[in-house]
């Protein structure tokens, strides 16, 4: 028998049907999970599923301990509101007052924009990464800190729009160290850890500790075997906390016990952010707050190497679904199978709106001509826009989406109310602006060139990134660009229009060249993911 827990009084047809969602995992020759379900004040069923350690054959268990990854935020999140609600910090403040070390960027970003992930900076991960620093390599504290010292650029203007942020978070943790003195680990065991009786939980923020009853971190081939997927971090805000289901149970039932500090505190935890515009984000600090078959939810999923979480605290029926596991391509979203088992559905079914798709039918092709063609993102998201038997079409991510004429240049989707396209002439530029109620997505449109050696080798020399002092070399190999660094392999660069260039980079997964007055390639931007405006110059 590998599965290892408890249950208070649930049916054995309840029981069968949970291990039924979770039999994959249930082997011994498989890593696996274990889950939690919360009712009221107590767990009352908690199960561990596979195995914590392969080489010593150690099942997973409520007593194991996992890395949490990005669960870790709303740890770090109440450690800062429990500063400011004893006046020892604001969130309004600017967090240059507590960083000095933090360049200024010409724009003030404040504490509660590192909460929301608004501030604009760029991630962590992505720019050590470029850098030449893999995720599985050691990374301490004051490697972040002084990466992120070295930024010249932000992404976007603090709280002009949501882009999730490790960073942020790392901040956070030195923010807290700025006013108190001690570290995040320190000031979270005793204000909140302690508190809670959460004696097996801390922020692991030194790779070489010993942690006792540790599930380790696997990587699985999709064919039944596994190898190791290392994590080595010496670093805490953003992640790293340790803890086991029969701890995070506790943290999970304060969201409606309240028992280490007052609700208000609760509550600012789980207050949504909003951009300048004045329109709200889901993710409130460290939390994401949505519905769940219309309950309301407070949810985070975390990742990092082989590690996968996943919380869900439903407050209104005091009942929170967890669950942890240590295989990376663990689908986390199966806890909400065990919820579907408890959680009643209040939503109230729409009949979806027919659309009449005549409406889209083009009665002057001549008019719209123009507006006709591919379209690309300075961050690589690319469209078109197109005439299908007769009715305009915008395609993105291989799907098709009916277009109705509004106005002269403004067409609205049907398919998804609240969005549109809005087309206009920039200069020589042909732009459709889609428009969603949370922001505005600006594509140009660009033509295919004909590619020869002749124009590849226009792209070919060696770039230099000041802020993170690394190099890369665009060359030519069997008539096709390939991007090229001294620690990962080559990978083929694909030419889009003039300017954009797309790699097979997690990291750096979109390239825009950077040109003179004279349309000589400068350098080039990396525009991608949580990094964007990242220069690298081009070495003569």
């Amino acid at each position: 028998m590998f599965a290892i827990g408890k249950s208070q009084g649930l049916p054995d047809s309840l029981i069968k049907k949970i291990d039924s969602i979770f039999k994959v995992w249930n082997y011994p020759t498989t890593p696996g999970c274990v889950i939690g379900i919360i009712r009221n004040d107590s767990l009352i069923y908690t199960k561990g599923y596979g195995m914590a350690n392969l080489e010593y054959s150690i099942p997973n268990s409520p007593t194991t301990i996992f890395h949490m990854a990005s669960i870790s935020k709303q740890f770090t999140a109440y450690s800062v509101l429990l500063l400011a609600n004893a006046g020892r910090l604001s969130l309004e403040d600017d967090i240059r007052k507590y960083l000095a070390w933090f360049p200024d960027l010409g724009h003030k970003i404040t504490i509660r924009q590192l909460m929301n992930h608004t501030s604009g900076i760029r991630d962590q991960w992505q720019l050590l990464a470029i850098s030449g620093t893999r995720l599985d390599d050691v990374i301490k504290q004051e490697q972040i800190v002084k990466i992120l010292s070295r930024q010249q650029a932000l992404n976007s203007i603090p709280g002009e729009k949501y882009n999730y942020c490790n960073s942020g978070y790392t901040m956070l943790a030195e923010i807290v160290k700025s006013v108190t003195g001690r570290t995040l680990r320190q000031f979270s065991d005793s204000a909140i850890f302690k508190p809670l009786g959460m004696t097996s939980t801390h922020f692991h923020d030194n790779y070489t500790e010993i942690e006792k009853n540790r599930a380790y971190s696997y990587q699985s081939n999709g064919l039944g075997q596994f190898s190791n997927s290392v994590l080595s971090y010496s670093n805490a805000g953003a992640t790293s906390l340790f803890t086991n289901m029969n701890d995070l149970s506790k943290w999970a039932m304060n969201y409606y016990t309240n028992k280490i500090s007052s609700p208000e505190v609760v509550k600012q935890l789980t207050e949504k952010g909003k951009l300048n515009s004045g329109k709200e984000t889901n993710y409130a600090l460290g939390i994401v707050v949505n519905d769940y078959k219309g309950n309301l939810q407070y949810a985070h999923g975390g990742a990092d190497a082989g590690y996968r979480t996943f919380i869900s605290v439903l407050p209104e029926l005091k009942m929170s679904f967890l669950v942890f596991s240590n295989v990376g391509d663990f689908p986390t979203n199966k806890i909400f199978a065990v919820a579907d088992l408890f959680v009643p559905d209040k939503t109230v079914k729409k009949e979806t709106e027919k659309i009449d798709s005549a409406k889209a039918i083009v009665k002057d092709s001549a008019a719209i001509k123009k507006f006709l063609g591919n379209y690309i993102s300075y961050n690589g998201n690319t469209a078109s826009v197109e005439l299908k038997d007769g009715k305009l079409m915008y395609k993105s991510n291989n799907s098709y989406k009916l277009l109705f004429k509004e106005s002269e240049d403004r067409y609205s989707i049907p398919s998804q109310p609240g969005n549109e396209c809005r087309f206009s002439i920039s200069g020589k530029d042909t732009v459709v602006n889609f428009v969603t109620p949370q922001e505005t997505f600006r594509l140009v449109k660009y033509r295919e060139n004909k590619i020869t050696d002749e124009l590849l080798t226009k792209y070919t020399g060696l770039y230099y990134c000041p802020e993170l002092e690394c190099y890369y070399n665009i060359f030519l190999k069997n008539h096709e660009l390939y991007l090229g660094n001294i620690k990962y392999d080559d990978s083929k660069l694909t030419l889009t229009g003039n300017d954009h260039l797309d790699v097979n980079f997690w990291w750096m997964g979109h390239l825009v060249m950077l040109r003179d007055k004279k349309g000589q390639i400068t350098g080039f931007e990396v525009n991608s993911g949580r990094v964007e405006h990242l220069k690298f110059n081009k070495v003569k």
